[in-house]
């Protein structure tokens, strides 16, 4: 089947029967043992012991700490659909000498997607929603980016480079300008020589870091741009003592889009019992903080809770003709539902300080 993408566009979704999930299943449990020795420290996104938050914690370390000024951030355009089939298995055997689980793969990714009972076959692209699908790009990734990043940061760059990795969403630091531009340059033709294409729109290099805001300041550029990755909005800020600090706030566009579904469910379950809407608002609210809960966000935290509060406050005075419920009910409903708003994850140095 297809979904909507945020463009406009249609994603192939992968809707694997039992028997083949069960497969997948123990495929992936195999190459997750063979392929964690291989991938590289800067790559997060669906693998064991490494999450989001993980990513986001390297990255504001990493501007934090390394002598970062410049910041590419990339975008390859619909990873997922150009994925070439014949990369991807001469990486697979290059790894694995068993030929039945090479062929065993090839058989996943040929099963083709059906939609209104048509089935589609597609000689580029990993279908989302199987279980080998995310380790499949992984290992697509880890020989066309990671192991050439690395070793360009080692031969090439001269000066700071940080690299931050969670699947297809990747943001490169760098301390000059001028290496920026080569490494750009060099990889768009890495990506092209793997049928990949980095998107010309959203893929950007701009100033960012320490020294961002007073350049700027200098030649009358504004303030320094700003950048999201991983659902947050990374902004060049200071402290109370005037410090450099990378703020992170909850993407504008996320917050809407989860408060539109909120709004569409509260309006499907109007007439239920109070308790249930209740719990339910709560499981939503509770998630959302513990997903954006990070310093310094705690402003966009109390915007969620208050908009929830509201819609859920219209959608009981529509529930019968007198359209009353005095705001004083709503306030012990409120406390007894939603929980306050609050940071769930301390500051990243701290953290990596315990974890690593």
């Amino acid at each position: 089947m297809y979904i909507p993408k945020a463009d406009g566009r249609q994603r192939p979704l992968g809707v694997t029967a039992l028997e083949d999930k069960l497969v997948q299943r123990a495929t992936v449990e195999v190459l997750n043992a063979i392929y964690e020795t291989d991938f590289l420290g800067f790559s997060y996104g669906f693998r064991p012991g490494r999450n989001q938050h993980k990513a986001l914690d390297a990255l504001f370390c990493g501007l934090h700490q390394r002598r970062v000024n410049w910041v590419l951030d990339l975008d390859v355009r619909s990873f997922f659909d150009r994925l070439s089939h014949t990369w991807l298995v001469r990486f697979l055997q290059h790894r694995i000498a068993d030929r039945r689980v090479v062929r065993l793969i090839q058989k996943c990714l040929n099963a083709g997607v059906r939609d209104k009972g048509k089935r589609t076959f597609v000689d580029a692209g990993s279908p989302q929603g199987g279980s080998a699908s995310p380790l499949l790009a992984n290992i697509y990734l880890h020989y066309v980016f990671d192991l050439w990043v690395q070793a360009w940061r080692r031969k090439r760059a001269q000066g700071d480079v940080i690299v931050v990795r969670y699947a297809d969403d990747i943001v490169v630091g760098f301390e000059f300008k001028t290496e920026a531009e080569q490494f750009w340059k060099e990889l768009a033709e890495r990506m092209a020589k793997f049928q990949l294409e980095l998107h010309p729109e959203k893929t950007r290099l701009f100033e960012f870091g320490r020294h961002a805001a007073a350049n700027r300041k200098r030649l009358g550029l504004g303030k320094p741009e700003t950048f999201d990755f991983l659902g947050f909005k990374h902004i060049c800020g200071k402290t109370k003592k005037g410090r450099f600090l990378v703020l992170r706030q909850t993407v504008r566009k996320r917050m809407q889009a989860k408060l539109q579904q909120v709004k569409i469910e509260l309006r499907r379950r109007m007439h239920d019992p109070i308790p249930e809407v209740g719990e339910w608002l709560k499981s939503v609210v509770s998630g959302h903080f513990r997903y954006f809960g990070v310093p310094g966000n705690g402003h966009a935290l109390a915007h969620f809770r208050f908009t929830v509060s509201n819609l859920w406050h219209q959608v009981l005075r529509r529930r019968s003709q007198k359209g009353r419920v005095l705001w004083e009910r709503m306030q012990r409903l409120i406390r007894r539902w939603l929980p306050p708003a609050h940071i769930c994850h301390p500051y990243p140095s701290r953290r990596l300080r315990v974890t690593t």
